[in-house]
């Protein structure tokens, strides 16, 4: 087996550029379309060969260990079975998706919200538009697969002279090349800039949800398709109000007195004051539900309700005339402190 090196005529130490000049240089000089002469064939497969080998960073460190690079049983069920090239690929690629966490208070979540981001992320290059190549230039043709992106070879094999076909080394198989590469992205077509993000939130989201916007990922190498962005919803604890699906559930601590004697009540809700009426001996535990006052519901139309669980408040201290009262008033009444059976009974001694 040839020295890979010694066919290129370059140093064991030459850098993936030397490489590639060594090789273009060659390659115009050996191309089958430029010298017919047979010999020079050959020297152009053992060229592009050596190419494919060295510019490949894990190859070439494969062959400096001592490994071979020659025709394996891959490359023959590439060539009966459809694999290997199939004309240029393009230089284009997708952009990465992106995840990003968005913080909502429980009003922003039930009625939706405008909120407004910036993120670092992958851009279009200002200066050639996704091109990877200078103002002013422009894209070529690779001269050395005249645009296909591969390379045609004969190949000698146990099943005789097989002719097989690799990713043209000088283009990476694009069948482009960019002789004046854009130097404000690098030939990348894009770069990592701030970029503000206005975000329309829907109504009814909920903690922990994700939203799925379309394209407003990062921007794709060399001019690509730009991913898709998903945004997972965040919904910080409100202090008064807690969620159930699409309904809003709420504490109402009702005075002792009105919950005995009833009594209209004023509440907080997110569309401004409600007044409740309760109900002459209300009990803790009970609930009063306010319609179309909860959340908004995300797929659909109308809203959720708002339930307020009441909790009757007893006062722990009492001032000498307020007992005095109450002792009268219990006086009256002939309720006593007793055990009740609940419905059903407890079941004790039941299995």
């Amino acid at each position: 087996m040839s020295d890979y090196y010694e066919v290129l005529g370059v140093s064991q130490n030459a850098t993936t550029e030397e490489i590639k000049k060594a090789y273009r240089k060659l390659a115009r000089e050996l191309h089958p379309d430029i010298n017919p002469d047979p010999q020079a064939q050959e020297k152009f497969k053992a060229v592009t060969h050596a190419y494919d080998v060295l510019s490949d960073p894990q190859e070439r460190e494969k062959y400096d260990r001592g490994g071979d690079q020659g025709f394996g049983l891959g490359d023959i069920f590439d060539t009966f079975f459809g694999g290997g090239p199939r004309g240029p690929k393009s230089r284009a690629q997708r952009g990465q998706d992106a995840l990003l966490r968005v913080d909502l208070d429980l009003k922003e979540a039930i009625f939706g919200a405008s909120k407004t981001m910036t993120i670092t992320t992958a851009v279009l290059c200002p200066t050639c538009e996704g091109s990877c190549a200078q103002p002013g230039t422009k894209v070529e043709v690779c001269d050395i697969c005249k645009g296909s992106g591969s390379i045609s070879r004969q190949v000698q094999s146990f099943m005789g002279t097989m002719v097989t076909s690799q990713p043209c080394g000088s283009c990476r198989g694009t069948g482009e090349v960019i002789p004046h590469p854009c130097q404000k992205c690098r030939a990348q077509g894009r770069i990592r800039e701030n970029r503000e993000l206005n975000l329309d939130i829907p109504a009814g989201v909920q903690d922990g949800m994700r939203l799925h916007l379309p394209g407003e990922g990062e921007v794709g190498f060399a001019g690509g398709p730009a991913g898709d962005l998903y945004l997972e919803v965040s919904v910080n604890p409100d202090p008064v109000f807690a969620r159930d699906g699409d309904d809003l559930v709420a504490r109402l601590e009702v005075p002792y007195l009105d919950a005995i004697l009833g009594a209209d009540v004023e509440v907080e809700s997110f569309d401004g004051l409600e007044t409740v009426s309760v109900r002459p001996g209300t009990q803790t535990g009970e609930k009063i539900t306010l319609k179309g006052k909860g959340a908004n519901k995300l797929r659909g139309s109308g809203r959720g309700n708002l339930v307020l669980e009441i909790y009757v408040s007893v006062p722990e201290k009492l001032d000498k005339k307020q007992k005095k009262l109450f002792q009268e008033l219990k006086s009256l009444s002939k309720e006593k402190s007793a055990l009740r059976q609940r419905r059903g009974g407890f079941g004790f001694g039941k299995k």
